[in-house]
């Protein structure tokens, strides 16, 4: 499939388009910057594609989405917004409550640190192993897991607080 050539290109986005869209949105939090960081991502990595389709074109795909989110979150503004009014108590019996969980997982995520975020986001979303993890992030094996130990640890700290998963019981 992967031999350096345009139609090769368009086969391994075609295929792995997806995957990375969510990686993307994973990182960014925001379906359109997802959009323009894939974007962005793969317009670096086409005129080098010759060079990377033989060896790990995902990875080094990977590793050009984390660096350019990485350069896009120094310049963006996220700062607070004002609401005037709080939001309503959760009902007593949700029949979105799933949809919640994941969307307070999804903020959570967003609020770690962008190498944390990363982390994150290859181990438990792209299910990469701690030594895959390392590779694409180009640091070592240990700087991966006390990275994702306390990524988890901010997580969980976040998610167990009932406001988080909509009003809940925390111990649930």
């Amino acid at each position: 499939m992967v031999s350096g050539s345009g139609a090769d290109f368009e086969e391994f986005v075609a295929a792995r388009g997806p995957r990375l869209l969510r990686m993307a949105w994973l990182l960014t939090g925001d379906a359109h910057l997802a959009e323009d960081l894939l974007q962005t991502a793969l317009a670096r990595v086409w005129p080098k594609w010759r060079r990377i389709a033989e060896d790990s074109p995902e990875a080094y795909l990977r590793r050009v989405l984390i660096n350019t989110h990485a350069s896009w979150w120094g310049r963006r503004w996220r700062g607070e917004v004002p609401h005037g009014e709080l939001p309503e108590a959760a009902a007593a019996t949700d029949a979105f409550a799933g949809v919640d969980l994941e969307q307070s997982l999804a903020a959570a995520v967003r609020a770690l640190p962008a190498r944390q975020r990363a982390v994150v986001v290859l181990r438990y979303f792209e299910d990469l192993s701690v030594e895959d993890t390392a590779a694409v992030l180009g640091c070592a094996p240990g700087t991966v897991k006390s990275q994702a130990a306390k990524a988890l640890r901010s997580l969980r700290a976040v998610l167990r607080t009932p406001e988080a998963v909509g009003g809940g019981d925390p111990r649930a």
